[in-house]
């Protein structure tokens, strides 16, 4: 007996949307990593990317708990000496909050060319409004 595989005709992706009001960010980061993964369907494979697309909405009001927005710091260096840039979880917030959810969502992707192309699915809005009524996006609730 042989193994199926599924061709790229065959993947068939969904389009999902996650509401982040008041919702706990490493929640609502392993949810959307899972779907953009393709780890609820029965096709996964790890060497495919058989994932959904997922739109979250809602990035600035997200919520995390104990001391994490005095206390997490976000790093990034340019490569040059000295290029080393910190900045904390309350300035990221003001000026971009739908980075808060990127990086909590890129680190729970493989860290290789098909966690990239994975995490190309991701779309995430500081409000409540997106631009993807057109694929017909189904919502998905965080319990």
């Amino acid at each position: 007996m042989k193994t199926h595989f599924p061709s790229q005709g065959e993947i068939v992706r969904k389009w999902h949307v996650v509401d982040a009001a008041d919702q706990v960010l490493g929640r609502v980061a392993s949810k959307a990593a899972m779907l953009l993964m393709g780890k609820h369907k029965p096709t996964y494979t790890t060497f495919l990317d058989t994932g959904d697309h997922v739109i979250i909405v809602n990035a600035a009001k997200i919520r995390v708990t104990g001391n994490k927005e005095q206390q997490k710091v976000y790093r990034r260096h340019s490569g040059y000496p000295g290029g080393l840039s910190e900045v904390g979880m309350t300035k990221v917030r003001a000026t971009r909050p739908t980075r808060i959810v990127e990086q909590a969502v890129a680190g729970m992707l493989p860290k290789t060319k098909l966690g990239k192309q994975m995490y190309r699915k991701l779309k995430v809005y500081a409000g409540d409004k997106h631009p993807h009524q057109a694929q017909k996006p189904e919502a998905l609730s965080i319990a």
